[in-house]
């Protein structure tokens, strides 16, 4: 009995780890308004290439053949020149699968030739071959074939991470140990509440959204979501939230579940573009008005929405508290992207080589991986470094797991690189430095 209570533990505790490793992945910051090079990397069946635009829409596709067995570099560098000049391309999204670093240097050789403001980042590669291979992306994109859409996904999901790992079964985006020994019905569940949550958390926009991101809001089931993008197409974009109603399907209770995340951006009523649900239009239009102002303020610089008395108002206006907070949350940042307050993935221009590492270097670096005395962290060399658990945090720390997860962006400090190229690390000491400098 003791054993199986242990083992119940030691499974919800890997849950738990796995489910806030997707939650993580999910989160992360989107990269807005930049036309993406896709870049999924081979040795033998060469790196595909895909350009999307600022949407996400494919631009173009090639294939490049730079890495052994066929070293077909110059040629590389020629093709890859040019779709930089006829797309403006502003960004290069690199999967960090076999044969990255190698395309990571013809990369870098490309960027100081042209000599312009192109920059890549790596972008974790974790499902993109499932999806490529899924009935969802021979859908989506019937003309192309697996390596294309790999390389497309790889670049859309640095543009908005979570509309595209949406389309992936979250276990397969879910970097955890012993997963396949886990309750699978347990763990669904509680990988599908994350996904559901984040897709909640951040909201929808109307206009945009795949079925695959409308079928997580709150009260849209699969049928449904599929409706409203049929609507959308049928009818043009949705002018305001309340043409949900007209969605077969998508009667008042579904509407009362859904309202509040899902957003429209240039609709005639400003509210439409912020979390605050229609229920409370008259309440918010009440409280503004009786600030002075009108729904055309918001998202202006004149309102001043500071030092308000919260137990006053609530009671004038009969407002709950709570709500009335959570609105005046939300006028202040109308359409706000929680991702927005997540670490930015980190852009790059130039490849670091071990020789260039020094002690006392501090960096933004990838946790890779985690194992029981630490953590692995991807600083761009060829190898990953280690932050031994004692130089983790100030404090104590008893698991890794608790400080850190992997997919996490954090500074570290290189303490000490031994002569068999073993790379130190320190998280303790870059976060003390940081104080430091900020006391200053």
């Amino acid at each position: 009995a003791m054993r199986k209570q242990l083992m119940k533990r030691v499974e919800e505790s890997a849950r738990k780890g796995m489910a806030k490793n997707v939650e993580q992945l999910l989160m992360q910051s989107p990269i807005v308004g930049k036309i993406v090079l896709g870049w999924d990397p081979g040795f033998r069946t060469g790196c595909k290439l895909a350009v999307v635009d600022k949407t996400g829409k494919v631009l173009d596709t090639n294939i490049v053949f730079p890495t052994e067995p066929q070293n077909k570099i110059s040629e590389t560098k020629d093709i890859v020149k040019k779709l930089v000049k006829n797309y403006n391309i502003d960004l290069i999204a690199l999967g960090n699968g076999t044969a990255s670093r190698e395309s990571e240097h013809v990369i870098t050789n490309i960027i100081k030739e042209l000599n312009n403001n192109l920059q890549y980042v790596i972008v974790s590669e974790a499902g993109a071959s499932v999806y490529s291979a899924s009935k969802l992306a021979s859908e989506e994109f019937p003309d192309y074939d697996v390596g294309e859409r790999s390389a497309i996904s790889i670049a859309r999901r640095l543009q908005d991470p979570l509309a595209e790992l949406v389309k992936i079964d979250p276990k397969s985006i879910g970097v955890g140990q012993y997963q396949h020994d886990m309750n699978q019905k347990k763990l669904n569940s509680s990988l599908d509440y994350v996904v559901d949550k984040s897709v909640n958390n951040v909201g929808v926009d109307l206009n945009t959204a795949s079925v695959s991101l409308l079928k997580h809001v709150s009260g849209i089931s699969n049928s449904v979501a599929k409706n409203i993008v049929k609507y959308r197409e049928e009818n043009g974009i949705f002018k305001n939230r309340k043409e949900l109603l007209n969605v077969p399907g998508l009667g008042p209770k579904a509407y009362e579940q859904c309202a509040g995340f899902m957003k429209v951006i240039n609709s005639n009523n400003p509210l439409d573009n912020t979390t605050v649900h229609p229920e409370s239009y008259k309440a918010t239009k009440n409280l503004l008005k009786s600030l002075g102002y009108s729904l055309n303020d918001i998202g202006s610089d004149n309102m001043d929405l500071d030092d308000l008395n919260f137990e006053l108002l609530s009671e004038q206006l009969d407002i709950g508290e709570i709500t009335l907070k959570d609105i005046v949350k939300e006028l202040k940042k109308p359409g706000r992207d929680p991702r927005e307050e997540m670490p930015k993935p980190i852009l790059r221009d130039d490849v670091l080589e071990l020789e260039n590492l020094e002690e006392g270097m501090i960096l933004q670096g990838t946790v890779r991986n985690i194992v029981d005395f630490g953590a692995f962290v991807d600083i761009g060399v060829h190898q990953d470094g280690l932050v031994h658990i004692s130089k983790l945090a100030k404090e104590r720390v008893n698991k890794v797991e608790d400080v850190v997860s992997i997919g996490d962006e954090i500074l570290v400090k290189v303490t000490e690189i031994d002569n068999q190229g073993r790379i130190n690390l320190s998280r303790k000491d870059a976060l003390a430095e940081q104080e430091n400098n900020e006391d200053k």
